[in-house]
């Protein structure tokens, strides 16, 4: 089965709010470059996802220059899509499931920054159109929300997921299924 890893808004966009002060991972481009490093060696498809929210003013507008990756990720490499969306799916707004479905690609390795919003509700969407799901907590991020920490808040998205929408793995894991297929 082809598989794609799908890396959600991990943008400027959010470093550029006040909020990113309190984000849980504020390094969250190493794990996400672990990972990317990952599906490229075993020849998957990489997608890059920016959130925009054209004419709103804010840092997600594209006119405010912050929609773009993180500095420190490895970037796009050529035949490597980025793809730009207004809504909170990764699939709505964008032409990603025709991408997906032109590359025969099943499964779909996900990760970004907020965990419990963008991710979350790929991760549902992805696995309602039949992706198999595989969501990698440690290479995604988010804030505190309320009284609820960033940590209680990725335990219930994992406790949510799991088993029902995604497959929770960690690089790790998915380092040993890629070597352990390639044997």
């Amino acid at each position: 089965m082809k598989r794609a890893l799908v890396v959600v808004d991990v943008q400027e966009s959010f470093r550029a709010r006040p909020l990113w002060e309190s984000i849980d991972k504020p390094d969250i481009a190493r794990p996400v470059n672990r990972l990317v490093a990952l599906a490229r060696e075993a020849g998957d498809l990489v997608v890059w996802i920016l959130h925009t929210a054209p004419g709103s003013g804010d840092v997600f507008d594209p006119d405010s220059g912050h929609v773009r990756l993180l500095a420190e990720l490895d970037g796009p490499r050529p035949g490597e899509p980025v793809l730009r969306k207004t809504s909170h799916n990764a699939f709505t707004t964008t032409s990603l499931q025709q991408l997906l479905t032109e590359a025969g690609v099943g499964e779909l390795w996900i990760c970004g920054i907020r965990v419990e919003q963008c991710v979350e509700t790929t991760t549902r969407l992805g696995s309602d159109l039949g992706y198999r799901m595989v969501l990698v907590p440690e290479a995604s991020a988010t804030n505190p929300i309320g009284d609820l920490s960033a940590e209680e808040i990725t335990e219930r998205t994992v406790a949510v997921l799991r088993d029902r929408f995604a497959r929770i793995a960690t690089v790790a894991e998915l380092a040993a299924d890629v070597a352990a297929s390639s044997a």
